[in-house]
């Protein structure tokens, strides 16, 4: 029998006349990523923010580590983490104060241990002493990550967390988030990159107007579209080549 991290049945969202959500259903085994896929509007931050008990569904039921979120939030959060789309440090702070700040929020021991440790994970060491505002956006969404991971919560939920960063980046946090797995913690992320999905999820749910329109591991998802059609197409000349065939007729003369 699987182990379910997260069960979401018939959830609806509503703002206004704007029809979000309407009945989403999905299920995250534990220690899986699982990848949360659509356009901007399709409804992830909504699904994301309903599960982190940030935002209550009109309908519908949603559990996380075996708590409804409506019912029972305080045990939810207690179990989970958030990084949202935008990186939600102090930028007053260096980035040892902001793990530091929050490892106490945590009530951990040692949490300037706690805070070298991740701050040498995420290459992050050499910086840990200067203030936040001055980081670029990469090293903003490095430290952010990093702070989500204080207190090793049993799930993680990224949303798009590698917008704006560089390939570099990307896939530092590509590799971070495939660590998180192994050890055992299950991750929910969203995102726009087919690339992202492609390289870290264990299985897919495509997102698509509200509602949930295909969901499965990357190999069931292929089955589900036709074999492409091997057509001719004549061959463009690239601005290149035109311009070599154009000095080439000049020299020619």
């Amino acid at each position: 029998m699987k182990d379910t991290a997260i069960q979401v049945k018939g959830l609806q969202k509503s703002y206004k006349q704007l029809h979000v959500l309407k009945g989403v259903d999905f299920e995250v085994e534990k220690g899986n990523i699982f990848a949360l896929l659509g356009s901007n509007g399709a409804g992830k931050t909504t699904v994301v923010k309903i599960l982190t008990t940030l935002l209550k569904q009109d309908s519908g039921t949603a559990t996380v580590n075996g708590f409804d979120v409506a019912t029972k939030p305080d045990n939810v959060r207690q179990a989970i983490s958030l990084t949202g789309q935008f990186a939600a440090v102090d930028e007053i702070l260096t980035g040892r104060e902001n793990l530091i700040m929050i490892a106490k929020l945590r009530y951990l021991k040692n949490p300037r241990q706690v805070a070298d440790d991740l701050l040498k994970r995420f290459g992050l060491t050499d910086a840990a002493e200067r203030k936040v505002s001055t980081y670029s956006g990469g090293m903003r969404r490095r430290l952010d990550i990093a702070l989500s991971l204080v207190g090793k919560p049993h799930i993680i939920f990224l949303d798009e967390p590698t917008t704006g960063l560089d390939p570099e980046a990307r896939i530092e946090v590509w590799k971070i988030i495939k660590e998180l797995a192994d050890g055992g913690t299950t991750v929910l992320l969203t995102t726009q990159y087919l690339e992202e999905a492609e390289q870290l999820a264990d299985r897919i749910a495509i997102l698509h107007e509200g509602r949930i329109i295909a969901s499965g591991t990357l190999a069931e998802l292929k089955k589900l579209f036709p074999s492409a059609k091997v057509e001719y197409v004549e061959k463009q000349p690239s601005l290149e080549e035109i311009f070599l065939a154009i000095i080439g007729k000049k020299e020619a003369k």
